[in-house]
């Protein structure tokens, strides 16, 4: 770990005073969004706060930090541990939502546990989301099991989606699962979740399709994965990584391993990424993700912005520091958004280097 961030990139200490210095002003980052060129596809789509980076503080102060951030929506999450817990859905999902509106920011989605009409809350969730007009929610996907035959989980998994999809009817919201790179996860790739979902009317169910965590699981083969999709993709995921290789690994154990980075920083191609999504007409959301450990100065320990639960996690350096970086990374994709529009797409290219 060298400088600002555990990444290891190449920030300096000037750098990082730099950015302190810019999250004091607090620069007025929202007004990009108005500047960008008008254009067909050239709307970013909502730009959204996950939630869970401001589980150190309450939903309401969390609102200003959002906003303060240049944030127009923010993503609240339905689980335990979070702001809202499933038990309390019914109260506290209206009151947050109605705070939300109030500060001027959007809500587009929501993230939940949900795995099947059968998970904890499900109904009072949906029902709660109808009375609110939020259409989209975040899902979660089962894992595989290596030890056992894949076509009985698969058969499995499509009914459970089907039983869903029912029920999101219901209520007139959608489930968008989400491709997470975890070695069992079913998703990770995309390509097996759109393939047990395609004859399921995609105003039910779809994918949340994170970036990161395909590019991660697949490399070059996003291309291919979120062309796929057509209707079913109803939400994106951002976020950036590097392979990294370890020397602690026991011996004969593969030693590479994905380490999330600040976007910009690592494998994503976002250019082309971007460029897909404002051809597509793809409406978002965005969800925005800070997965990683940064190097404030004056602080000794690295510190992880995922953060972790509601009342374990306290804030450990100083909040216009916290702020900053969470703008830092609005500004990357307002500008990556920007560039990809305005420059052209490259020709095709090998993912293979030169000799």
């Amino acid at each position: 770990m060298n400088g600002w961030l555990d990444s290891g990139m190449g920030h300096t200490r000037r750098r990082a005073l730099a950015l302190l210095a810019a999250g004091a002003a607090m620069l007025p980052a929202r007004r990009a969004w108005a500047d960008l060129p008008s254009a067909p596809g050239a709307a970013l789509p909502a730009l959204a706060l996950v939630s869970r980076h401001l589980q150190w503080t309450s939903a309401d102060h969390g609102l200003d930090v959002a906003r303060q951030a240049g944030f127009p929506a923010i993503i609240w999450t339905v689980r335990r541990g979070a702001h809202i817990e499933p038990a309390a859905v019914r109260t506290e999902l209206p009151r947050i939502i109605r705070a939300t509106q109030a500060a001027g920011l959007a809500t587009p989605m929501v993230i939940t546990g949900i795995a099947d009409a059968q998970s904890e809350g499900v109904e009072a969730t949906l029902a709660t989301m109808q009375s609110l007009d939020i259409r989209l929610y975040r899902a979660a996907a089962p894992r595989y099991r290596y030890d056992a035959p894949f076509q009985p989980q698969y058969d499995d998994f499509r009914s459970k989606l089907e039983r869903l999809a029912k029920l999101n009817e219901t209520y007139g919201v959608t489930a968008a699962f989400h491709t997470h790179a975890y070695a069992d996860t079913i998703g990770g790739s995309a390509w097996d979740l759109w393939m047990l979902m395609r004859d399921i009317d995609p105003r039910f169910v779809g994918i949340n399709y994170d970036i990161g965590h395909v590019m991660a699981k697949g490399g070059a083969g996003w291309r291919e994965s979120i062309r796929a999709l057509g209707p079913y993709l109803h939400s994106v995921s951002v976020k950036d990584f590097r392979w990294d290789k370890l020397d602690t690994v026991p011996a004969g154990q593969w030693p590479w391993r994905t380490r999330l980075v600040p976007p910009g920083e690592g494998m994503v191609n976002f250019g082309d990424f971007f460029r897909y999504l404002q051809t597509s007409g793809f409406g978002g959301p965005l969800e925005t993700y800070y997965e990683y450990l940064v190097r404030v100065p004056g602080v000794a320990a690295p510190f992880d912005m995922l953060g972790t639960d509601m009342g374990k996690w306290q804030l450990a350096i100083p909040e216009a520091a916290f702020i900053a970086l969470l703008q830092r990374d609005v500004q990357f994709y307002q500008q990556a958004w920007t560039t990809a529009l305005t420059t052209p797409a490259p020709p095709p290219f090998s993912v293979k280097a030169p000799n």
